[in-house]
């Protein structure tokens, strides 16, 4: 256990000040000298701890949760009590470290992932000879129009903070996070926060979590009340008390004997919670077993750490250590960075990195050894890759250009390496790598295995790229790795959409070169030009989204508005199929820059439907909610092809991809549609068939396709839906309800109390155990035992009674229903939208859409 208080970090700055002083032989003549000096130093603290820490020491983790659950606040804790600022930043306030966006402190919210570095436990407070932890940490958006930028920064993390609202519970996008850091097999804490708040309830939090998020609980702290304040935490693996001052966050430890005499029921109940955690522990991890039998509940707070630690660590959740505290008041905040350190894996004990080949998903080291054998001086085996890197993310930073943000998976980056794009096909050179600190970059020489940075001069790099190097300066990478990548995310399909008609050609040109620097810095935002209208049209997540989006032009690429008309944000439409399409084949024959050449194919369109996910084969991919297939028969007389097989398929990839881009109803994204297509090397290609001839040879097939099907009236109209919480007064909930079903097209699926949440039954859990709450321990929140008076009370006081209304709708009838909510409920009512899937309009919806078009 570590107590740490600001005045012990600045004590170790002061130390680390001196220190460089003598070394560097300094003499200082003013106060502003020593001050500069000191940020200095601070800096160069953190940059020489990023690059020095060995892998063992490295964190890197994430915080995730529901918008405004506090995970800024909770970040700004942590930079705060590691030493790393000198005052605590406030999101009201628009100073936070990690909201750096003007945009971001005015409207108080998380737009884009940010990372800082720290290190926990403090120098200062460490004996000597005993290293600090370096955490690098992403604080994540917390808003569902941004889950895109979620989803590619949780693959390269190696755990989580789960951060849950105290009041409100498991929300929307807390289950969403939670499920993407499922896919990703991350270990997960899980921090009640808020406890502070009128209506906080850690057993309904806690129980809530196991229910909804699938997870058992692992109690290794519970509140600690004081009448009606909460006051601190109790450490139930280390049988102490945690308080906390609530101006400056300095920690103070209270005995177990100090809490017998003064709080003993609190101490029965700490008691209670230790036994109970280690009975849990006791059922699934055989060395806490056998100190159960020999100890008791005597057992050491090490061993059930070790314990905890083995259970969470493969990443299934299928246990979560639960903490809590209320980050706004300083309270909880040190003991869950200590939970970091002690429960969150390093980078070298995290699964190993799997790679895609061809059609096959292999670990690191199994392809390794699928290198081919030497059999003669012209197979020789092919030299070994020196690094494997991954862009999770793209940032246009202004002066320095567009920087790439990567996660060095094995061996080491600098900034000599010759770097082979294995997406693009082309080999790069960083001009700068730099660790990264919310909005401040700092040059390093390298980026060793299991850090994170970023890297500037890559004028190919994308999101989801595969970085490798090779020794010496080839010029074409060895044929095995030329292809192999790493998992990218998946980019969700955009539901709405905002145009831009520029007055002149110039202001076109212009906001065309933003839009292609926009939409590489957030794969999410699509734009393309209308060939009727003429207009550019700029897609995106959500209301927000585009918000964001459209402020971005005008202020960081200074796009002016008054060159072009900006229409309003609406709704995303969708095509898909009603029947399948016969067999079409179109022959390509045409010269392309100059270059004659031929290729042609088969393409087969249907509805997809539910057997085509549950057969998916390793040749086919999904994108933006259809199944493609690419079937390439081998040759009669021979086993190997003429080209590369690789190549090939992907050329074919993205001629569906572009002929699925606008159906032939509204020009909008066909989706739900599964594609087959059918390439034979004996009559589709030849010599002179390049990349060009057959994408576009797949393009004109599968627009054939569609114009059959329309001319047929078999393509139908989808627009995506939206799910809805409603918590409103009982007396608006009717008209509500109807307003819903019959003027917004919506569906009702639930009406119920607050009172009526249930958390006594079961759930089953994420690895087929059934959770009975029954069995889940939960200490009991402040005055439950006289929750039955105190609702009497409010029954005779005249007080509102409250409803969840939920249910789905059509996304454009709920993007602005907010406002017209106020008029119906008084302001007394929150809605929460979480998205949906897309459904088919028909009846008087699709009429009106008709009339539109």
């Amino acid at each position: 256990m570590f107590t740490t208080t600001p005045r012990a970090c600045r004590h170790g700055q002061r130390k680390l000040l001196l220190r460089l002083l003598v070394s560097k032989n300094t003499t200082l003549s003013s106060h502003g000298s020593v001050a500069v000096l000191r940020k200095g130093i601070r800096r160069y603290a953190t940059e020489h701890a990023h690059h020095e820490a060995r892998i063992e020491n490295i964190r890197n983790i994430g915080i995730i949760a529901h918008v405004d659950a506090g995970k800024t606040t909770t970040t700004e804790r942590m930079l705060y009590h590691s030493g790393r600022t000198r005052h605590i930043g406030n999101v009201d306030h628009g100073n936070t470290t990690t909201d750096f966006l003007p945009l971001e402190r005015e409207r108080g919210i998380t737009i884009q992932s940010a990372a800082v570095t720290f290190q926990w436990p403090p120098r200062s407070v460490l004996p000597i000879g005993q290293e600090s932890k370096t955490i690098n940490l992403i604080d994540t958006p917390g808003h569902q129009d941004f889950r895109y930028e979620v989803d590619r920064c949780l693959p390269i993390l190696d755990g989580a903070v789960c951060i849950m609202d105290g009041v409100k519970g498991v929300e929307t996008h807390t289950e969403r996070v939670w499920a993407s850091a499922q896919l990703s097999n991350i270990p997960r804490l899980l921090y009640v926060n808020k406890l502070d708040r009128d209506g906080a309830s850690f057993k309904r939090a806690v129980q809530e979590a196991a229910v909804r998020l699938k997870t058992w609980p692992l109690l290794c702290q519970i509140p600690w009340w004081q009448k009606d304040e909460f006051v601190g935490v109790i450490d139930v693996i280390h049988e102490v008390g945690l308080r906390f001052s609530k101006t400056t966050g300095a920690m103070t430890v209270v005995t177990k004997d100090t809490l017998a005499t003064h709080s003993p029921a609190l101490k029965d109940e700490m008691e209670k919670a230790r036994l109970q955690l280690i009975d849990k522990l006791s059922d699934h991890d055989e060395a806490i077993m056998e100190e159960y039998l020999e100890h008791d509940i005597n057992v050491p707070a090490g061993t059930i750490k070790k314990a905890i630690r083995r259970l969470i660590i493969d990443g299934d959740a299928k246990f979560t250590p639960v903490f809590a505290g209320s980050s706004l008041a300083n309270i909880g905040v040190q003991p869950l960075l200590e939970a970091v350190v002690d429960y969150l894996p390093n980078p070298s004990e995290r699964p190993e990195l799997r790679i895609i080949t061809g059609s096959k998903t292999v670990t690191f080291s199994k392809f390794m050894e699928m290198a081919p054998k030497k059999k003669g001086a012209h197979h020789q085996k092919p030299e070994p890759v020196l690094s494997v890197s991954h862009v999770f993310k793209v940032v246009d930073s202004g002066a320095r250009g567009l920087m790439s943000w990567v996660r060095t998976y094995h061996g080491s980056l600098s900034r000599s390496s010759h770097m082979w794009n294995s997406n693009m096909h082309v080999f790069e050179k960083p001009q700068n790598i730099m660790h990264v600190s919310a909005k401040d970059y700092h040059d390093i020489q390298t980026l060793p295995t299991g850090h994170i940075g970023a890297m500037t001069g890559l004028k190919q790099a994308r999101t989801g790229d595969t970085l490798l190097t090779f020794p010496g300066h080839q010029t074409q990478a060895p044929e095995m790795y030329r292809s192999i990548r790493i998992k990218a995310p998946e980019t969700p399909p955009a539901v709405a959409f905002i145009s831009i008609e520029p007055y002149t050609k110039t202001a076109g040109d212009k906001i065309v070169d933003a839009l292609q620097r926009l939409s590489r810095e957030d794969p999410s935002i699509r734009w393309h030009k209308d060939e009727r209208s003429e207009q550019l049209i700029l897609s995106g997540m959500g209301l927000l989204h585009l918000e964001i989006a459209q402020d971005r032009l005008l202020t960081h690429y200074k796009i002016e508005k008054e060159t072009a008309i900006w229409g309003d944000i609406e709704v995303e439409y969708s095509e898909c199929l009603f029947a399948p399409t016969s067999p079409h084949y179109y022959e390509y024959e045409r010269a392309l820059r100059g270059v004659a050449g031929r290729a042609a194919c088969t393409v087969i369109l249907e509805p997809l439907e539910a057997c085509h996910h549950d057969t998916l084969l390793e040749s086919s991919i999904e994108r933006d909610g259809n199944i493609i297939h690419v079937s390439i028969p081998l040759p009669e007389d021979t086993d190997e092809l003429p080209f590369d097989t690789e190549t090939v398929r992907q050329q074919l990839l993205n001629g569906a991809i572009a002929g699925l881009a606008r159906g032939p109803r509204r020009s909008a994204p066909v989706r739900k549609c599964h594609v087959h297509i059918t390439f034979d090397p004996e009559k589709d290609w030849n010599k002179n068939s390049s990349g060009g001839h057959i994408t576009n040879a797949v393009l004109f097939a599968v627009r054939a396709a569609l114009k059959e099907a329309h001319d047929n009236a078999q393509v139908g109209i989808l627009e995506p839906f939206t799910n809805f919480t409603i918590h409103c007064p009982e007396e608006a909930s009717h008209a509500i309800q109807h307003d819903i079903s019959s003027a917004r097209g919506g569906q009702v699926m639930e009406v119920r109390k607050p009172e009526e949440d249930d958390y006594s039954g079961g759930v089953d859990g994420e690895a087929g155990e059934r959770i009975d709450l029954t069995k889940v321990y939960v200490p009991p929140d402040p005055y439950e035992g006289v929750q039955s008076l105190r609702d009497e009370g409010k029954k005779t006081s005249g007080s509102v009674r409250m409803l969840h209304i939920m249910g789905k709708a059509p996304l454009k009838e709920m993007m602005k229903y907010d406002g017209h909510l106020r008029s119906m409920t008084g302001g007394r009512h929150t809605l929460t939208l979480d998205p949906g899937e897309f459904e088919l309009v028909t009846g008087p919806r699709e009429k009106a859409l008709a009339l539109e078009g």
